[in-house]
């Protein structure tokens, strides 16, 4: 369902029932880590800068933009990219 670098992987699915009836499989939500990840440095966010750029450039995949929500404890991708800096994981390219 999900593919095998999604932070969705390997958390599991559970079916719904819906008011109206019918089931729908659910997933479960992301615990947030309980250590960040080390930073390798920081990022400063660009005027019209999208969180699964700065992804691609550092962490060579822009489907990983959630690992920097994580790295930075951010709810979303949405919050982290209007803050001023991002914090970059160890591992990426810096």
């Amino acid at each position: 369902m999900f593919a095998s670098n999604s932070r969705y992987y390997q958390l599991g699915t559970y079916t719904v029932k819906l008011a109206n009836g019918q089931t729908a499989i659910a997933t479960r939500l992301p615990l947030p880590p309980a250590t960040p990840p080390a930073l390798s440095g920081y990022y400063t966010v660009q005027q019209n800068d999208r969180l699964d750029t700065i992804a691609a450039r550092h962490l060579a995949d822009a489907t990983l933009f959630w690992q920097l929500c994580d790295a930075n404890n951010s709810p979303s991708a949405a919050a982290l990219i209007a803050r001023p800096i991002v914090g970059i994981p160890k591992g990426g390219k810096s």
